[in-house]
């Protein structure tokens, strides 16, 4: 708890929590959204072309969105860790955190299965969606729905940003 309490006191957690510029929480919030919106956005795009929708377009060229969803990722690894630094006691003592967490990290991980066993597997030419294709998907949206629920419990659920001790029920 001592090295959370530091890494809020540091200049730049105060400046991220404190400061009246546009460019500081307000500018890093709205990143963190747009950061938000290329990776899961272009993930359910994916992930609803695997479930038959737009059946017409084909797999193999899907394969080209993901440098847009990586740019998303790392926006949002890179804000979200500027967020944490912010309110270090409260995030990481929150175990909605943690649930959030893991959603972001198996979601990470069924990205890559989808790329490596769909986009790149063998019916990816001709357009053929295996069914491990569509568990992926449907895994997919399930897991991204979970990080933006738990994202916004924080909020709601758990310690309460600026008032130790006091907890939302």
């Amino acid at each position: 708890m001592e090295f959370l309490a530091w890494l809020e006191q540091t200049g730049f957690g105060t400046w991220v929590r404190e400061s009246p510029s546009v460019f500081a929480y307000p500018t890093i919030l709205f990143l963190h959204t747009v950061g938000l919106g290329f990776l899961v956005g272009t993930n359910v795009v994916i992930d609803l072309r695997l479930l038959g929708f737009a059946s017409e377009a084909p797999l193999a060229p899907l394969e080209q969105f993901f440098p847009i969803m990586w740019i998303g990722f790392w926006i949002n690894a890179l804000s979200g860790t500027a967020l944490l630094i912010a309110d270090a006691t409260t995030k990481f003592t929150n175990p909605v955190f943690g649930i959030k967490m893991a959603c972001v990290a198996l979601s990470v991980a069924n990205m890559i299965l989808i790329r490596r066993k769909v986009l790149r597997g063998s019916g990816a030419a001709s357009g053929t969606v295996p069914p491990i294709g569509t568990v992926l998907a449907v895994t997919s949206i399930v897991l991204w729905a979970g990080t933006i629920t738990a994202g916004r419990l924080m909020a709601y659920l758990g310690p309460v940003a600026g008032a130790p001790g006091l907890l939302n029920r």
